[in-house]
């Protein structure tokens, strides 16, 4: 077993500064296929690996890993033999993108809407015996509460973000934090539902 330090944050770890993101930045984050593949290349992949996971031709997943690579999203690894015995380039996600300050926040709505859709797909394709832990919730909230409700959650996602490096022998686990106004809202009461440990299978 890790030691404590190793398996969580330590308050005293310096945590990087949100920056603004370029107009670049933003839109090579405006498409559910890049952001899909930024997932994963958390580990190295090539193009046609990509393809091959994605579902979707090569010459496509080019031209997308190209606009990531110009943005500095992706940065190429050291080139491998594949299965036909060719040189293939892997990419490498930087991890940049969780340190910019709300890049889609001036977008089009479709584009807005593109890391949702790509972590829809992703939780499709994992199962519902992928989901670990969830909390659902309806709040009542004034634009004020949303805005620190989100600076919350994402001060502590902050902090692991900046010390994951240390749990790296642990399983990885992936998520999303969402707040939306449902259709017809009005004053009703607030709700609450949690679910975790939805799978404990593989768990001691």
């Amino acid at each position: 077993m890790a030691h404590a330090d190793q398996t969580a944050p330590d308050p005293a770890t310096p945590v990087r500064k949100r920056r603004p993101a370029t107009p670049e930045e933003s839109k090579a984050l405006g498409h559910p296929l890049r952001v899909r593949i930024l997932r994963l290349c958390l580990d190295e992949l090539t193009n046609k690996e990509l393809a091959e996971r994605l579902g979707v031709s090569p010459g496509t997943v080019l031209y997308h890993v190209r606009r990531l690579v110009d943005v500095g999203f992706l940065v190429p690894g050291t080139p491998r033999t594949g299965a036909s015995g060719a040189l293939e380039k892997p990419y490498r996600a930087t991890g940049e993108t969780w340190w910019l300050d709300s890049p889609l926040q001036d977008a089009e709505p479709a584009a807005a809407h593109a890391p949702v859709q790509a972590f829809r797909r992703e939780l499709d394709e994992a199962g519902p015996e992928s989901v670990r832990t969830f909390s659902r919730f309806t709040l009542h909230l004034s634009d004020e509460d949303v805005e620190e409700l989100d600076r919350r959650i994402v001060a502590v996602l902050d902090e692991f973000v900046a010390t994951d490096d240390r749990r790296r022998e642990h399983p990885r686990y992936s998520g999303i934090f969402l707040v939306h106004r449902p259709p017809g809202a009005s004053g009703t009461a607030a709700d609450t539902e949690r679910g975790a440990d939805a799978r404990r299978a593989d768990t001691p």
